[in-house]
Formats: C-alpha cells, structure tokens, sequence
C-alpha cells in the first residue's frame, strides 16, 4: 500500500477544529457602562498609534477568545482588552488559539459591580491554567484605587508591586500602566492609559493633532522672532 500524500483528501471521520469563520462572535451582551466602552477604546487606540508601524501585533477588545474544544461549547466569554505579540496585524472575527498557534501575551479586564467577583476568581483562573496568559490586570473604571496586576511564575500569577509613581510595568509590553485623571471623548474620570517606562502617555488622536499644532506655532513663533513671517507652507523675510 502506497504511502498517503498531502494531495490526498482527509478522510470523512477526520473531525477539523473550527475556524473564526464557523464560530460564533457576539453573544449580543452589551458593555456594562459608556465609560467601560470608552476605556477599553481608550486602551486599544493608543497602543494601536504608538505602534501604527509594527506589523507583528494585535490588539483586541470585549471578543471571543477560544482556546479549547471544550470551551467552544461553553459559550466563554473573552476579555476586555487583551494584546498578542508575534502575530499579524489583520482583522479578526474572534480570537482562535489552534488556528493563529498564539495564545495572548497581556490581559485586562475592566471590573463592574456584576463582573468584579468572577474577574477576580473564575477568569483570573482561566487566564492562568488554560490560557496561561503572562500578565493580567484588572482596572474599574469607576473605582480607580481597584487596580491589580499579575505575572505567571512557574505557572503561578504573582502579584505585581506598583513601582514609586504607582504604575504597573508591563514586562511583556516594555510598557507601562497608569492612572490618568483627564477628558477623553467628553469624558472627565481617572482613567487607565499605556505610558512609556519614562513616564510618557502614550498619546490618543486628539492629543496627536494637539501636539502637531503645538508644535506648528512654537516654529512659527521662532521663525517671526528670524524675521520671517511664516505664510502657510512657505516662509518670507
């Protein structure tokens, strides 16, 4: 008997792992609060400008995450915002660990009164044993002083210390998480935001174009004070 090649079909009772394609992706479960969406948008966006070069992340929010056979059948829920590296940067429909060969390298989840306890206990557990996710942290948005971090150890989360400015050092990221009190999208809270390990924020779109036009003035003040009047996109003594 010859031996089987790869042009050869798979047999009928070969049973292949579903796809994003086949699974399901919205279980029509809304976010808790307007401040939870505007969080977790608040997270994915800055990341996403900071490394708008790099083509080997992705960052996503409030999706499925299926990592097991298993738990396709339970219906699991995945995380608020969650970051893999080495991976391309496309458009998912959900989050499959046998079809990407990934799992996720950071987690955040974004506590409410109805999901604090199982954030805490039940998924902080799914995240260590099963997904084994290198770092987890959990923030609530409207209980500032509720934020947590963790690093597996030998497949143990171990708790995270603040450094000296209360920040939490995302190995896995070489960056940072930190406490902002400001206004985002009309929004004024305290805020949890990516900054760089010197204390840079990592800048939204808005605060992007705020800094351009900063900038714009600053070098056409230094230009007046030369005796050129800038005009537009050219200059004249």
């Amino acid at each position: 008997m010859s031996e089987p090649t790869s042009n050869q079909p798979i047999p009928l009772s070969v049973v292949l792992p579903a796809t994003q394609e086949e699974l399901p992706y919205d279980d029509g479960i809304p976010m808790e609060s307007e401040r939870h969406v505007l969080q977790m948008q608040l997270l994915i966006e800055t990341l996403r400008l900071q490394w708008a070069d790099r083509q080997d992340f992705y960052i996503g929010g409030n999706m499925f995450v299926y990592f097991s056979l298993e738990q396709v059948r339970k219906d699991f829920r995945g995380p608020d915002v969650f970051v893999v590296l080495g991976v391309p940067k496309r458009e998912r429909k959900s989050w499959v660990v046998w079809e990407e060969g990934k799992g996720l390298d950071v987690v955040i989840e974004l506590l409410s009164e109805s999901t604090a306890q199982q954030d805490k206990t039940e998924k902080k557990q799914i995240y260590q044993n099963q997904l084994r996710v290198p770092e987890y942290f959990w923030f609530d948005p409207f209980n500032p002083e509720d934020l947590a971090g963790f690093a597996l150890c030998k497949g143990i989360y171990e708790p995270l210390a603040p450094d000296t400015q209360g920040r939490f050092v995302s190995q896995q990221l070489g960056l940072t998480l930190i406490r902002w009190h400001g206004t985002y999208r009309d929004v004024t809270a305290t805020w949890l935001r990516w900054a760089t390990l010197d204390g840079d924020l990592l800048p939204t779109s808005q605060e992007q174009a705020i800094q351009a036009e900063q900038r714009a003035e600053r070098l056409a003040a230094q230009l007046r004070a030369m005796g050129i009047e800038p005009q537009g996109d050219r200059y004249s003594s």
